[in-house]
């Protein structure tokens, strides 16, 4: 015979509504008290209906994380692991959905609230529109954002200070005695704003507190960046001696074909990114280091507590920043 809820309450020593918090809210139930339901339950191989607890607490049990990039991405495949740690033992799935656009972003603010297929939201780099949010807001339905331009419309978020990382960069460059310098990033969408795009007017007006005008590239992030960024270099009236990338996979790739046109970092050209990601310390690139893993955790453990009426905590959080020094960047050589 199955065994039932019933079973399980009956050997645990408890009533139904603990043995089915164990499960749908185990944050409700004392340690030793849920350990014990749990592993009662899995000696009588029992499982508790997902369909029938969605359908009791009007939960999805999902929440949607919304992003411009694939996930495959390395900031994203980390921030979608550590948001996983936390909301799977929760008993959340994650529905991932891809917006590169205002359309597909302003199609899934209006379905959302009709469909109720989610019971948070989570944004990650991009902006909302206010208008687009309110009848999730009104169902109290939160979304929380990671790594987003402006808190607006954000019922709580958490963020790595961006323009404090871009003028760290150009304050080492400069202190470095670098006056021919390049920021190289990817052009912007006047239609939908990414956080990244703070690091750009970082970067510019930190070097212009200093009477240095930076030259500014904007490229595709595509097959073809090695080649374009070189030739808009090498177009310039002057070759700079610095050059640092909106993140670091830009910056690791024209790295490693620097040899390709005759130069050697940091002795032609010192290049900086920003993130930490993989390989910027096998090939010593300097950056600014995020932590996306924990960022997406924070994310998550935000989203619980929003989805369980509280909100007595520190809801938008700016993330401080640290500059990673190593030798992809040098003191300008004699020669240059």
């Amino acid at each position: 015979m199955k065994a039932t809820i019933q079973h399980v309450a009956e050997e645990a020593g408890v009533s139904v509504s603990t043995v089915s918090r164990a499960f749908t809210k185990p944050d409700l139930v004392a340690r030793k008290t849920r350990d014990r339901i749990l592993a009662i339950a899995d000696n009588l191989d029992f499982r508790i209906s997902r369909s029938a607890t969605a359908l009791k607490t009007g939960q999805s049990l999902r929440v949607a994380f919304l992003t411009s990039d694939p996930l495959a991405t390395w900031f994203n495949a980390h921030v979608f692991e550590g948001m996983n740690s936390v909301l799977q033992q929760a008993g959340y799935d994650i529905s991932l959905y891809q917006i590169d656009t205002p359309e597909k972003r302003h199609d899934f603010f209006s379905i959302l609230p009709v469909q109720r297929n989610a019971d948070a939201v989570i944004v990650s780099s991009f902006d909302i529109d206010p208008t687009e949010t309110g009848r999730l807001n009104t169902a109290k339905v939160p979304i929380i954002g990671i790594n987003v331009p402006t808190t607006t419309s954000y019922t709580a978020s958490i963020s790595i200070d961006d323009a404090a990382g871009m003028q760290l960069l150009a304050q080492h460059l400069i202190t470095l005695g670098h006056r021919q310098i390049a920021f190289v990033g990817v052009p912007q969408d006047s239609k939908i704003h990414f956080s990244a795009h703070k690091r750009e007017r970082a970067f510019v007006d930190t070097c212009l507190a200093t009477s240095i005008t930076p030259s500014v590239i904007h490229v595709e992030d595509d097959d073809e960046l090695v080649s374009n960024v070189m030739t808009a270099l090498l177009n310039l009236a002057q070759m700079p001696t610095a050059v640092c990338f909106q993140h670091d996979s830009m910056a690791i790739r024209l790295w490693t074909s620097l040899r390709k046109y005759g130069m050697e970092c940091p002795h032609d050209i010192s290049i900086c990114g920003f993130d930490d990601s993989t390989y910027a310390k096998d090939i010593s690139l300097t950056t600014i280091r995020q932590d996306p893993q924990k960022t997406g955790q924070a994310a998550a453990e935000k989203t619980l507590r929003l989805m369980a009426g509280d909100s007595s905590f520190q809801t938008h959080q700016l993330v401080p920043v640290h500059l990673i020094a190593r030798e992809s960047t040098a003191k300008v050589s004699a020669s240059s």
